[in-house]
């Protein structure tokens, strides 16, 4: 190789290197003042904003997002909810039917960098802004906003004058700047899916009627001019009076508030470090919020545990929305529920703190990194806290099996906004996320899945992950080769359908045939029970996977040679007679999504009516 052509290649080896091993993230400080109007739903704020471009990259042009405009008559998510087939309920075609008094808007008063004005143009839910001094890398700028706006009556997520009666969810609520990374800008027009933010502090003062109790993201920084439970002496405020609510929030992506007059505010401890903040209203359900908190608090302990530490020193689980929505260190919940509609929804929404709230996915793109993640937590914790004997991830199978059956699945690299219907989105990103995960553990063994996933929280936490992230960490902790597995169930539809073909008896010997159905090729476990009641597994290795799980769930594992996923069946032999056998099972641990698990088993099982109907949608959000 010539010298010219060596020092070319070395440069492109270490900027591949440094691409992978150092991946740079944007950082914003947000400081904010918000004085707000109760009788016309409306604020003014003034926004400070110091963009730290740690990027390689010279911006020309900034983006904000202005959530708020999407609840006008003709804006993009109202058009969206009013052509797609099976419109989200809580929607419908009622922004269409808002007068202008019950619209959302966000209008921008002035913007400024560095001191001097800028031109803008708002465009739906998204603000373009010029530039007049490029953004170098590695250096830093300060943009000077003022902006009014008003709550629309509660539609999606935010809004005032819900339907359990709580005055004002303020979520998406000011200018944020959108995320600019490696694949540059993501200013997506809001049409009522997922979020991404950008890594940041935020010093937010509300400024409301005195009569109001706020609750919010990030830490009370004046409770004794507040009072309303925050302090220990008793604050009284005159009729007419407005307060200032001051908080500071630091390493987050956003920031929520709420506002009533009849909340509630319970604070419980889950340990020294940390506070479990619920706001809620002191009607006839109050005392099941009161049942719901120990189980909040042990929820918190099982995913310190399981998945890894909660960083910050308080969460809030508050009452209002339209269903459940996390936020940074909080999160909005509809509260007129029985106890285990209203704890499910409570602990869905808190273990988003995990994965969304600290792994700050693009779930735009990756929904099921967030979404499905938090299903299959949300399914371990329950089972734990009722002490469920059944399988945990059934239900999730169960949906996902009878959306492939319906014909619309669609595959997870599917950008949220762009699913064809409500129904693929949802259990694409909630239950095939979750059977993701927990076919992972059936791949790589149940003890790798868990090391795996609190590896990849405390490598990835305060950061952006993508698919290969995971993966890659998934394969350093099982030494397994995994490409296989994310290009075909994250990025196709294709299916998994083994069956026992034949058994046949072979000189005092027996002959297993399995065949493979569906497209999509796994390892297998297949369990023989024999009439004295011993149980042996023949453990049949992908060849993709360039090696074999270390899983020991039964008492006797015989290793087999590896299939190569070319080849449609598989033969192997049992060292007994086939008189000897009673049963033979393809994954009896059911954690493989085999679309068709009547052919597992020989003999056949008699065919009976399902026991699970319909399906598990946890779009709670």
């Amino acid at each position: 190789m010539n010298r010219l052509l060596f020092v070319f290649m070395a440069g492109l080896i270490s900027t591949a290197t440094f691409a992978q091993s150092d991946r740079w993230q944007q950082r914003v400080k947000y400081q904010m003042n918000v004085d707000f109007d109760v009788t016309k739903h409306q604020y003014k704020g003034v926004q400070k904003l110091v963009y730290s471009n740690n990027s390689p990259d010279t911006l020309t042009k900034v983006f904000y997002h202005l959530y708020m405009n999407a609840f006008q008559p003709g804006s993009q998510m109202d058009v969206r909810s009013r052509m797609i087939s099976d419109p989200d309920p809580r929607v419908k075609d009622r922004i269409s039917k808002l007068s202008p008094n019950e619209i959302g808007y966000e209008k921008i008063i002035s913007l400024k960098q560095n001191g001097k004005p800028l031109k803008y143009q708002v465009v739906g839910t998204i603000l373009e802004v010029t530039l007049n001094e490029k953004i170098l890398p590695k250096s830093q700028h300060t943009f000077d906003m003022e902006f009014e706006a008003q709550v629309p009556i509660q539609i999606r997520r935010n809004g005032r004058n819900n339907s359990e009666g709580i005055d004002y969810s303020v979520a998406q609520w000011y200018p944020k700047l959108c995320e600019y990374d490696y694949e540059g800008w993501h200013a997506n027009p809001y049409i009522a899916r997922e979020f991404y933010g950008v890594w940041g502090d935020f010093d937010v003062k509300i400024t409301l009627d005195a009569s109001y109790m706020v609750a919010a993201t990030g830490y009370l920084q004046n409770p004794d001019k507040i009072g309303y439970g925050y302090s220990k002496k008793d604050v009284p405020h005159k009729a007419g009076e407005k307060l200032t609510w001051h908080f500071i929030a630091p390493e987050v992506h956003d920031f929520m508030w709420a506002a009533d007059r009849d909340y509630k505010h319970d604070v419980v401890k889950v340990d020294d470090n940390l506070d479990l903040h619920f706001f809620y209203q002191t009607d006839t359900l109050a005392n099941v919020w009161k049942e719901m908190e120990p189980l909040a608090v042990e929820s918190f302990k099982i995913m310190n545990q399981k998945f890894g530490r909660y960083p910050y020193k308080q969460y809030s689980i508050i009452q209002g929305g339209d269903g459940g929505m996390e936020y940074p260190m909080a999160t909005l919940i509809t509260g007129h529920s029985n106890l285990s509609g209203l704890v499910s929804v409570a602990v869905h929404e808190s273990i988003h703190s995990w994965f969304q709230g600290l792994l700050g996915t693009n779930e735009s793109k990756y929904s099921w990194m967030d979404e499905g993640f938090t299903t299959y937590a949300q399914n371990l914790v329950l089972a734990e806290l009722f002490q469920s004997k059944t399988d945990p991830m059934r239900g999730t199978t169960a949906s996902y099996r009878n959306l492939v059956k319906s014909g619309l699945e669609e595959p997870m690299t599917t950008h949220a906004d762009h699913y064809n219907t409500n129904r693929a989105y949802s259990i694409a990103s909630y239950s095939k996320g979750a059977v993701f995960l927990n076919q992972l553990g059936y791949i790589i063994g149940k003890d790798k899945l868990e090391s795996g996933m609190k590896r990849y929280f405390n490598e990835w936490k305060y950061k952006h992950p993508n698919p290969t992230d995971l993966k890659r960490i998934m394969e350093k902790e099982s030494g397994l080769e995994l490409d296989w597995y994310w290009e075909d169930f994250i990025g196709t539809t294709k299916t998994i359908d083994y069956g026992i073909k034949e058994v046949v008896s072979n000189a005092g010997k027996t002959d297993v045939v399995i065949e493979r159905i569906g497209q999509m090729p796994m390892p297998l476990d297949v369990v023989i029970s024999y009439k004295d009641g011993s149980q042996e597994n023949f453990y049949i290795p992908l060849e993709m996977m360039r090696g074999e799980k270390a899983e020991k769930l039964y008492s006797k594992t015989t290793l087999l040679s590896d299939w190569g996923w070319t080849y449609p069946e598989y033969t192997f032999t049992i060292d007994r007679a086939m008189t000897d056998v009673d049963r033979i099972v393809i994954d009896p641990s059911g954690r493989m999504a085999d679309v068709n698990p009547e052919n597992n088993t020989y003999p056949s099982l008699p065919k009976v009516a399902p026991r699970l109907k319909g399906e598990k949608v946890n779009e709670v959000r």
